[in-house]
């Protein structure tokens, strides 16, 4: 696999790490970064909080030291509001931004499927609109011009049908420079399977100097080589698959790099050290109390695949302390030092 080269920014053997909100804060970047996601997408961020001027929206834009390519990614449904956040967070003067450097992208969010986002309009809402999507990147594009910044979008097969190949030829024409494809439609959330065909489509109706990346149901070596294959993309992006799972871009990278069809799985004691460095970069940011409550969730997402995985999950929910966490990875020492970890 290539190296995706958006603007200025490099995605080395094309991986990504998608936008997930509650989850790709900068301690989780981070941490997917030392394990080979060059390229990394912020939680979304509400381009109407920021019109209001909700300081919290702010800090979901702060890219510490390191923290880079990082894109930041917005949604709305108004074209002004959007094109307004795409300026106040490039130009750094939205209260609350904290830049070490700047983001290497605006990506422009058509696809989340919640409810909540939907029924306002957004998300992926928008793709039931290919005029509204092409308005709102004309006008983001815009705005990131003046900065030199690339706008990309992020899209769905389609909200009830099929319509990505005309959404993203709309949003191409536009301006975006790179498009993002997830292999479902909207009324499909998560169920079934991601639509390898379905994004070969969006790639075909594209022109091969725009990247597409494929996003859906990646969770391993080989399914990471099957969407790359069927759906002749430039990329993959992952999302769910990373979640208490770094070391799938290490996997990833293993193999697209040097052909690596085994790649050994990480040991007891480095799962043990992650999760610790993780929570602990999580409350270093965020404070204990805020990281403690954030890293429940992270927490139990590492806990997939240890003997006694039920038990540590509960414990995982009454986290309130780094003591508490201490004493959880203590007990999975415990339970699962005898166990065999190899592929």
């Amino acid at each position: 696999m290539k190296d995706v080269i958006i603007g200025s920014a490099v995605a080395r053997n094309g991986l990504f790490l998608a936008p997930m909100a509650g989850f790709t804060d900068a301690p989780f970047r981070a941490l997917c970064r030392l394990y080979g996601a060059t390229y990394t997408v912020s939680e979304m961020i509400s381009a109407a909080a920021m019109h209001f001027g909700d300081r919290k929206t702010a800090s979901l834009a702060r890219l510490p030291d390191g923290d880079t390519p990082t894109a930041l990614q917005i949604f709305g449904h108004s074209p002004e509001f959007m094109a307004e956040a795409s300026s106040s967070l490039l130009s750094g003067d939205y209260p609350g931004c904290e830049y070490a450097q700047k983001p290497c992208a605006i990506d422009i969010n058509m696809g989340c499927p919640v409810k909540k986002i939907v029924s306002s309009g957004d998300g992926s809402a928008l793709m039931k609109s290919p005029e509204l999507c092409a308005e709102i990147t004309e006008a983001v594009c815009r705005s990131a011009d003046r900065f030199s910044i690339p706008v990309t979008v992020k899209i769905r097969l389609g909200f009830n049908e099929i319509n990505a190949p005309e959404v993203a030829l709309a949003c191409v024409r536009a301006g975006a420079h790179a498009v993002f494809v997830h292999g479902r439609t909207r009324n499909q959330m998560y169920s079934g399977s991601a639509s390898a065909d379905g994004i070969a489509r969006v790639r075909e109706a594209l022109p091969p100097d725009i990247p597409v990346i494929a996003n859906g149901d990646v969770k391993d070596r080989e399914s990471a080589e099957s969407l790359l294959q069927r759906s002749g993309c430039d990329g993959l992006m992952i999302g769910r698959g990373a979640l208490g799972n770094p070391w799938i871009f290490r996997e990833i990278n293993g193999y697209f790099s040097s052909g690596l069809r085994i790649m050994p799985p990480p040991t007891l004691a480095e799962r043990i050290v992650v999760i610790k460095k993780h929570i602990d970069a999580l409350c270093a940011a965020k404070g204990e109390g805020r990281g403690m409550r954030e890293a429940r969730k992270h927490v139990a997402w590492y806990m997939h695949g240890l003997r006694g995985a039920a038990e540590f999950r509960r414990m995982a929910g009454e986290l309130e302390t780094l003591s508490d966490l201490d004493k959880l990875l203590e007990k999975v020492y415990i339970e699962n030092k005898d166990v065999s970890f190899d592929p």
